[in-house]
């Protein structure tokens, strides 16, 4: 009986050593870790945003932390949270990236391929009714431009107005902004606009999505290619978690969810690509800094 009292306060001991033990072990870091906190600008979404709960699993499964996706009405506030550390990362607008890439808060993480291609286009767009099909034709007319921080959405086209009537108010009757490629689209199908100018991205997205929205719309030009929409990291943010959010977004192709969501977005894969991706836009703003100061009045179409 003694030996069998014995035994029992031994395995009781070492219970209780055991709770202990687990009382005081800290939690894994994860569970302290603040939220990866990634910023999309409204210009490179196309507005069906269903998939976003799905993307925030993976990456949170991948990571091994929670992730916190902000949706921002503009490229600007993008990068402006990024400068204030409010942002980790952000997919931004090429135009975005090639006028802060140099001002020391943000750098180039990894860029979508689209169709074979890290590359996308302007594209001006007009109602299908429009019996226009050059720039020329759209002098007198109204035009929607998508974001003042856009190189497909206000940049390019900018770029295709005659340099001695390079406001655009003095070449079309009425600008706006929509900041959204999307609702450019539609303002151009109600008529809202006679013509505008989008992201061939959005808008091939867009005909995928809502063909009865671009089938009331035509292409009257393409631009030349340029750097498609990067993910930029904070300059600032932990190495470490930069290094393994790049890693995860680049294999996304690599397994079947991954493959999954890249086909929801259109998208092949992520790769990793310099800076110099971006020279012709870069060269483009530069360009149009002296025309800057006479952006069309902003509007937002519902």
């Amino acid at each position: 009986m003694a030996l069998i009292n014995g035994r029992v306060r031994l395995r009781l001991r070492r219970i209780s050593l055991l709770l202990l033990f687990i009382w005081i072990m800290p939690a894994p870091a994860a569970d302290h870790d603040p939220p990866i906190r990634i910023g999309f600008a409204s210009v490179v979404l196309s507005g069906d945003q269903a998939y976003l709960p799905r993307w925030r699993g993976y990456l949170e499964q991948k990571i091994g932390r929670s992730v916190e996706f902000k949706i921002l009405n503009s490229c600007r506030k993008a990068t402006d949270l990024l400068h204030a550390a409010h942002l980790d990362f952000a997919w931004i607008g090429g135009y975005c990236f090639a006028t802060t890439m140099d001002l020391g808060y943000l750098k180039l993480m990894t860029v979508p391929v689209y169709r074979g291609e890290p590359q996308h286009r302007s594209l001006i767009i007009v109602h299908r009714d429009n019996p226009s099909t050059r720039i020329s034709d759209l002098r007198g007319q109204i035009f929607a431009f998508s974001d003042p921080d856009s190189n497909t959405g206000f940049a390019y086209p900018l770029a295709l107005i005659p340099r001695r009537e390079s406001k655009p108010g003095e070449y079309f009757r009425q600008t706006f902004f929509t900041f959204s490629h999307a609702k450019t689209v539609r303002a151009v199908a109600a008529q809202v606009a006679d013509a505008g100018a989008v992201d061939s991205y959005v808008w091939e997205y867009l005909a995928s999505l809502r063909p009865d929205i671009t089938k009331q719309t035509k292409i009257i030009l393409r631009s030349p290619n340029f750097g498609f929409p990067p993910i930029v990291s904070r300059i600032g943010a932990e190495a470490k978690t930069v290094a393994r959010m790049k890693d995860v977004f680049e294999t996304m192709d690599n397994d079947p969810v991954g493959r999954s969501l890249l086909a929801k977005l259109k998208l092949d894969e992520f790769r990793p690509y310099p800076p110099s991706l971006f020279n012709s836009t870069r060269w483009m703003a530069n360009s149009l800094r002296t025309t800057r100061n006479s952006w069309p009045a902003a509007v937002t179409i519902d």
